[in-house]
């Protein structure tokens, strides 16, 4: 047995068969069970002539299909592709194209697009339709009929390939390449409170001996963050519970019937619908005592007001990306707001680094790029020039994976993270951060949402303007937010104008898409 995703599934699956290994909805698989799905739909895909190293992509709504569908592609070593399933034909076609799918498992929720798209996909051959029948595509149940629950699989390693597309918050989506074993440490290590597991035997044996937890991951599958979340489930020996799709009524409906220990969100994009659903309705989420943000950070005042609705719980901030793992954990009073403050996890080989990749020195107050080392993943699909840009090697022959956050570090080691640089804003010489504003915004009673970002301006280069979403039957000017911006930051970090919209723009992973800001600022 490997540090690899598939072996430890299969010697979890061979141990503690009979505990419940995921829950979507009312359907419910044993790891027993699921392993046999993933078996069946496994060889299905090598009697299709997939074969190690090729491509799966998975179109899917959170579902026991879509972890069956991890499995098996893992089983055969082969890649799987996640897919975000908002994209529009043209973004589905640079996708398939660019990650190089030969096979393909999708809703049949999203037919019309994927019958567009999948014709145009160069090595796209074969179509697997879950949810219902499609006249290009073998259904789901009739791919697994017949099909051996055994495995019978060849050996597999922790070098095989692991691929994360993320779409970031600009650009074009970029398959974050991993090592499955780098991957495994990255997220724990199978053991998120402390050391890693020393050997992939320790993983099946502490699983065993502990006593199972029920999980959430509320983000959608085709996001990193919640296919993490459930291995790091698993190599507890726990249960995963999703919804289908994220609804705050439904998340909360399924903490009560589940008993939930512990979910996993991703910032306010996720806290503040479930905040507004908890205040106005009656469910039982005693169960509850650990709510982690990751993927996206949690505004001090959306998590103030979820703390206040549930007193017993911990509200956890987590640091990390797709291409880093998790690398730290935000400190007490750690907001947009007041300054993101971080810890780095111990065995994580985290640094602030300068132009010349060298450690910025502890309380100097000198800004540079959060850095990370040893365990990060080894590049981008098809794209050696981001590659080369983004993992460089300093003049020691350390291979650094460059995050793209500012930061400055304290005499203590805590890393003040201050924003993505990519989307630093300078105004008139003045840099300014656009977290630290929409923070603020988001303070504001009417203000359900905002995104901050830079325009351009004869005078000033750029200069600061919001784009803002109100709260439902609450009217907001911008003369309201103008005096509730200046009583708490500084003059030239307030917004210079201001766009309303009905409903913002946001990845499912709920990151702002900042190239749709910029056009709705410039246009409003």
């Amino acid at each position: 047995m490997e540090f690899n995703h598939a072996d430890l599934f299969e010697g979890l699956a061979d141990v503690i068969g009979d505990r419940v290994a995921v829950v979507c909805g009312d359907q419910r698989r044993t790891y027993a069970e699921l392993d046999a799905e993933a078996n069946r739909l496994a060889h299905y895909l090598e009697g299709l002539g997939v074969t190690a190293g090729q491509h799966v992509g998975l179109h899917l709504c959170n579902g026991i299909e879509y972890v069956a569908g991890l499995l098996a592609t893992l089983k055969i070593r082969a890649v799987p592709i996640n897919v975000n399933y908002r994209y529009v034909e043209a973004e589905l076609l640079y996708l398939y194209d660019d990650a190089d799918l030969v096979a393909l498992l999708y809703d049949v929720e999203f037919e019309s697009r994927v019958a567009a798209v999948a014709p145009r996909a160069g090595k796209l051959r074969h179509l697997i339709s879950v949810g219902g029948p499609s006249p290009a595509a073998v259904p789901y149940e009739r791919a697994l009929a017949g099909q051996p629950a055994t495995r019978g699989f060849a050996g597999r390693d922790g070098q095989d390939v692991y691929i994360i597309y993320t779409g970031g918050t600009t650009g074009l989506p970029k398959g974050a390449m991993w090592h499955v074993e780098d991957l495994f440490m990255a997220f724990g290590g199978g053991n998120p409170y402390g050391e890693p597991r020393a050997t992939p035997q320790e993983v099946i044996d502490e699983a065993v001996k502990a006593t199972p937890m029920v999980m959430m991951a509320a983000p959608p599958l085709m996001h990193g963050a919640a296919q993490m979340a459930t291995f790091i489930t698993w190599w507890m020996g726990s249960t995963i519970v999703y919804v289908r799709k994220f609804d705050a009524e439904e998340v909360w409906r399924t903490v009560e019937r589940e008993r939930v220990s512990t979910m996993n969100i991703t910032g306010d994009a996720m806290a503040r619908p479930l905040a507004d659903a908890l205040a106005k309705g009656s469910w039982d989420v005693s169960s509850l005592f650990v709510v982690s943000s990751t993927g996206a950070i949690l505004t001090g005042s959306v998590r103030d007001r979820l703390q206040e609705l549930l007193p017993d719980v911990m509200i956890l901030d987590n640091f990390g990306s797709t291409e880093s793992g998790y690398t730290a954990s935000g400190v007490a009073g750690s907001s947009p707001e007041s300054g993101l403050r971080y810890q780095p996890n111990a065995t994580a080989k985290l640094a602030v680094l300068d132009e010349r990749l060298r450690p910025v020195e502890p309380g100097s107050g000198q800004i540079g790029t959060v850095a990370k080392a040893g365990r990060v993943a080894f590049g981008y699909y098809n794209d050696p020039e981001k590659t080369a840009r983004t993992f460089p090697t300093d003049e020691d022959g350390t291979r650094w994976l460059l995050t793209g956050d500012l930061a400055s570090v304290e005499p203590d080691g805590t890393v003040n993270v201050f924003g993505r640089g990519s989307q630093c804003i300078n105004t008139g010489g003045e840099k300014v951060f656009p977290e630290e504003v929409e923070a603020v915004l988001k303070g504001h009673h009417g203000v359900f949402d905002a995104v901050v970002t830079g325009v351009p301006d004869e005078r000033w280069g750029n200069r600061v303007a919001a784009v803002v979403e109100p709260r439902p039957g609450v009217e907001v000017t911008a003369g309201e937010l103008d005096a509730h911006c200046r009583a708490r930051l500084s003059g030239y970090k307030v917004p210079r104008t201001y766009a309303f919209v009905a409903e913002m723009v946001r990845s499912p992973a709920g990151k702002a898409d900042y190239r749709w800001a910029r056009r709705t600022a410039e246009a409003g």
